[in-house]
C-alpha cells in the first residue's frame, strides 16, 4: 500500500476555560480523529493546535502528552481574532503517514464547532 502525509483537521470548544475542561474537550476531540481514521501514534507525523484568544488557562498541547501523545511533535498557536468568530474554539491540524485518499479523511468537528467546516467529508 502507498502511503501519503494528510492532513486531518478538527476543532472544538470549551464551555469555561479551565484546565479541567480543556483536556477533557481536547482529549475528546484528538481521540474522535484517531479512531475515526483508524491511526496509532506511529502514524502521526506532528499535531498543531490553535486556540482563540479567550482560551488561556493551559496549552492543547499538553492535553495530548497526558494521552500518550508526548513523543508526537506538538505546536500550539494562537488563532487569528477574527469578528463572528466561534469564541473559546480549539483547532487541530494532525498530520499523519496514511493509505486514506484525501477524501477518505474523516475531519472531526465537535461541541459549538460542529458547523465550522461543513463542507469538509466528517
Amino acid at each position: 500500500m502507498t502511503t501519503s502525509i494528510r492532513a486531518v483537521r478538527g476543532a472544538t470548544t470549551v464551555d469555561a476555560d479551565t484546565p479541567e475542561q480543556v483536556t477533557l474537550r481536547v482529549q475528546e476531540l484528538l481521540d474522535a480523529m484517531i479512531r475515526r481514521n483508524d491511526l496509532c501514534n506511529d502514524d502521526m507525523v506532528s499535531i498543531v493546535f490553535t486556540a482563540t484568544s479567550d482560551v488561556v488557562s493551559m496549552f492543547p498541547a499538553a492535553a495530548a502528552r497526558t494521552m500518550g501523545l508526548g513523543d508526537v511533535p506538538l505546536m500550539c498557536a494562537r488563532e487569528l481574532d477574527v469578528i463572528g468568530s466561534t469564541p473559546r474554539c480549539i483547532r487541530v491540524m494532525m498530520h499523519v503517514s496514511t493509505g486514506r485518499t484525501r477524501d477518505q479523511i474523516h475531519h472531526v468537528y465537535l461541541h459549538d464547532a460542529n458547523g465550522l467546516r461543513d463542507d469538509l467529508p466528517g
